[in-house]
């Protein structure tokens, strides 16, 4: 083959590539606009999701503080309220052998002294724990209550004593606020 034909058959060639890469040119220029506008319509949507994800997780956080807050808070209200109950529990049955020397018959003035100053450390005591919050349960006459009464015996029931009444209080019962310390010991009319 000659030059010449050699040189019209690159230039032959040269347009037709050029004329391909045109063509790709046009085809690349008009589907990357689609594909683009597919691509950020996909990342605002995932951008989207991820901000919705966090919103979540950020409340559920908070929400859970929030929980925490009130959770100590009542734990530390709780703890205030019944704050005596230990010491409470150890001195009642101080408060039983207090009772016990006070029902004891005594026959000379010495004796009688002695008794009343038990009496008065008795009253003092009492009014400690009343100033604490803590109270004798009712329990004689009173409708019996599993909550607060503790049925050792039962006794048939009469005139002055209906069914489910206390007839007898064995042991003194004691609560702190709503909370019973040592339910009262009782004989019960069935």
């Amino acid at each position: 083959m000659s030059e010449k034909e050699k040189s019209s058959e690159e230039s032959v060639d040269v347009e037709q590539n050029q004329t391909e890469t045109n063509d790709a040119e046009t085809n690349v220029t008009d589907i990357p606009e689609e594909v683009v506008e597919s691509e950020e319509t996909s990342e605002v949507d995932t951008l989207k999701a991820e901000l919705d994800e966090m919103e979540d997780k950020y409340l559920r956080a908070r929400a859970e503080i929030a929980n925490m807050v009130n959770r100590n808070r009542n734990e530390r209200e709780s703890l205030v309220k019944y704050r005596s109950q230990d010491l409470a529990k150890k001195v009642l049955p101080v408060i039983d052998n207090l009772e016990r020397a006070l029902s004891t018959d005594v026959s000379d003035e010495e004796a009688e002294s002695l008794k009343k100053g038990v009496q008065m450390v008795l009253d003092s005591l009492l009014a400690a724990l009343k100033e604490e919050g803590i109270e004798e349960i009712p329990a004689k006459g009173e409708t019996f209550d599993p909550n607060v009464h503790q049925a050792v015996q039962t006794m048939p029931k009469d005139d002055d004593h209906p069914a489910e009444t206390i007839i007898e209080v064995l042991q003194k019962g004691y609560q702190l606020q709503d909370r019973v310390l040592r339910p009262s010991m009782v004989i019960v009319a069935q």
